[in-house]
């Protein structure tokens, strides 16, 4: 197994992050995501809720953006490297933008 032989060999975790075709997290990517959540909120000194809708937002926004360049291909130039200062209200009004529309 392929596991056995990560946690064996090269003496490290292997976290499946797997998501449903609607974008429904399974058990070890929730796991995954709330560690982060946690360890961000930590960082930033922010709520751990402030973290967790920051991650899902940007998830969702990421799914998007996958499924338009997989129907009308990739028409852009590289993408700009993530800002840790991203403002986490801003990305929650955008959301509530496009959820309403």
């Amino acid at each position: 197994c392929y596991y056995d032989r990560v946690l064996q060999v090269e003496k490290s975790e292997f976290t499946p992050v797997v998501f449903s075709t609607f974008g429904i997290m399974g058990g070890e990517a929730e796991k995954l995501y709330k560690r982060i959540a946690k360890l961000l909120s930590d960082r930033n000194c922010q709520s751990y809720c402030d973290s967790i809708r920051y991650i899902r937002q940007r998830l969702s926004f990421c799914l998007v953006e996958t499924l338009v360049v997989s129907r009308r291909g990739f028409r852009g130039t590289k993408a700009a490297p993530l800002n840790d200062t991203i403002d986490y209200n801003l990305l929650y009004i955008a959301k509530n933008i496009f959820n309403h529309s």
